[in-house]
């Protein structure tokens, strides 16, 4: 397949990844039709909730323009440096070299497809810059103030809307990937046994009807699996279905023990997001009796990596620490004498002045303001929430996976970059920049599927299927067992309380999809015994001095070779 030859290609996902694949694609291979799908509405995914920002060393931040940032002179191999330090020894440095190295022209295209960034009060020509946790100076970009994730869908989907050569299909599920030949993926009558099955399109389910959608190429975009655990800053929508269609189509995953907990969503009903750059600012974590904790568990303090503020909070509450619960009065702040009380940590923005708070993060503001809370004078409370899954569908640079025509983009894919921790606000440059090397490959014909060394499961095997479940149900187990903290003995409950869920794939296709992402991520989490990143096992608290042992790749165990 040439890029000439291309003649359609269906993308999974219409957040930040997905969008620009198909952009980019339409504009390199102009002949190309592009069919993208997504279950809701165009706009809606992860990447419109993302508040902070995008991580990029542009180019007169490089030039030294030290006013600009108010901070130290950044390069892009500090950016490199950062993101390999937060991945805690598990980043691929070629994956984080091309991320980085990229990301100027990432934003230089964002920009060509009309989004338009804050710039700093003292240079209307030059971009704001914030600082937030792990980074060594300010490079993170943002769109009204809070509203980054918001600002990049509306243009990237007014861009969308407006190329007659995209079909859009909004309220459509993607429910398999279509590969080459009869029957079962890579052996049983099918092709020989060890020939890889090319993918040819999809299946998908709309207004209650299945039909097949051939392609040419199919690009998974479809974001993370918060909805695995009680508390996620992620919507409904983000079930893990690009990672279970991979699996059952044979794709190769990786690194799925890491998922990330954002330090700080707010700590009520569906648990949103309160940026990392607001402690970027000068925002503290303290605790109920109104004392900066974060000191005390690492030399960073506040802007600690991600993993680590999150396990601090773990522990800290894990300690003892009280104070009143969230929706128990309009000022249930530290120190509060009255109501109930449980353990709970809180985030003490009011050094920052109203004023600031206003400007800087409104949308934050309006949200607090909603639940009763008034930021600006009284310490709001947080938790640690399921924010972002490093792990994911194994692919190269290119957003290839080892299914030939399967490719995977944004969070969804496992790149690389990330290792076992997530450096703040490289998710939405992940995206940008991937997606656009995707469509590069795709346009360019496509290239060779890689090969990735393999440790073979068969799920199935383990089942017993006799136990009805709920969305609930699962996401109590994974809360409980497979959360911030973890034990070998917690983990091996939740994978028998897994083995006994009976899905109703029919009836509902993305609880389906939650409980094969949640058996994955036990066992990738059970099989990794020592602490690293986002991986915490209580029961092995301390990373070992050497090196943590490397990543792991699983990928179904082929039919037909099963005894």
């Amino acid at each position: 397949m040439t890029g000439e030859s291309l003649q359609r290609v269906v993308v999974v996902g219409s957040g930040v990844a997905g969008l620009q694949t198909a952009l980019v694609l339409r504009r390199l291979a102009p002949r190309c039709a592009v069919v993208l799908t997504t279950k809701t509405s165009l706009a809606e995914s992860n990447t419109r909730w993302a508040q902070g920002g995008i991580a990029a060393v542009v180019p007169d931040a490089a030039a030294g323009v030290e006013a600009a940032t108010d901070g130290p002179r950044d390069s892009v191999d500090a950016h490199i440096a950062d993101t390999l330090a937060a991945g805690a020894g598990l980043s691929d440095p070629e994956a984080a070299a091309v991320l980085c190295g990229e990301a100027a022209q990432g934003i230089a295209a964002l920009q060509a497809a009309g989004v338009v960034f804050d710039t700093s009060p003292a240079d209307p020509g030059v971009p704001a810059r914030g600082r937030e946790a792990a980074h060594s100076a300010a490079r993170v970009l943002h769109l009204g103030g809070d509203a980054t994730g918001a600002g990049l869908v509306a243009a990237l989907t007014a861009a969308v809307r407006r190329d007659p050569g995209i079909e859009v299909l909004e309220d459509t599920l993607v429910t398999r990937v279509l590969l080459d030949g009869d029957g079962p993926a890579l052996g049983g009558d099918g092709p020989a046994l060890g020939v890889r099955r090319r993918a040819t399109g999809v299946e998908v389910l709309s207004g209650g009807v299945a039909r097949d959608l051939p392609a040419d190429a199919v690009v998974l975009a479809t974001g993370g699996a918060g909805q695995l655990f009680e508390s996620t800053t992620n919507p409904r929508i983000a079930t893990g279905d690009g990672v279970a269609l991979a699996w059952r189509a044979g794709a190769a995953v990786a690194d799925l023990e890491f998922f990330q907990f954002h330090p700080t969503s707010l700590d009520v009903p569906g648990n949103p997001l309160i940026s990392e750059a607001v402690r970027g600012e000068g925002a503290r974590l303290i605790d109920a009796d109104g004392h900066p904790f974060m000191a005390g568990y690492h030399p960073d303090g506040d802007l600690a990596p991600r993993d680590v503020v999150s396990r601090s909070i773990a522990q800290h509450l894990a300690g003892g620490r009280t104070g009143r619960a969230a929706g128990d009065g309009d000022r249930g702040g530290p120190g509060a004498q009255d109501g109930r009380r449980r353990p709970a940590v809180y985030l003490d923005a009011t050094g920052l002045g109203r004023d600031f708070l206003a400007r800087r993060f409104p949308t934050l503001t309006a949200l607090t303001a909603r639940h009763g809370l008034d930021w600006s004078s009284t310490p709001v409370p947080v938790v640690p929430a399921a924010h972002y899954w490093m792990g994911g569908v194994r692919t190269d640079t290119a957003g290839r996976t080892s299914v030939p025509g399967l490719l995977a983009v944004g969070e969804v894919a496992r790149t690389g970059v990330h290792g076992a921790n997530r450096l703040a606000s490289n998710s939405l440059l992940e995206g940008v920049v991937f997606g656009a090397r995707c469509a590069e490959a795709l346009a360019a014909g496509g290239g060779e599927a890689p090969s990735f060394d393999v440790d073979h499961l068969d799920l199935e095997a383990e089942e017993t299927g006799t136990q009805s479940f709920t969305r609930a149900d699962l996401q109590s187990v994974l809360s409980d067992h497979a959360g911030v903290l973890r034990t070998g003995a917690g983990l091996e409950l939740a994978r028998k309380h897994l083995a006994s869920y009976r899905p109703d794939t029919d009836a509902d296709p993305e609880l389906a999809n939650l409980l094969l992402c949640a058996r994955l991520l036990v066992h990738a989490a059970s099989r990794r015994t020592a602490s690293v990143g986002a991986h915490q096992r209580l029961d092995q608290p301390d990373s070992p001095p050497q090196a943590p042992a490397p990543s792991r790749s699983y990928a179904r165990t082929p039919e037909g070779t099963r005894p």
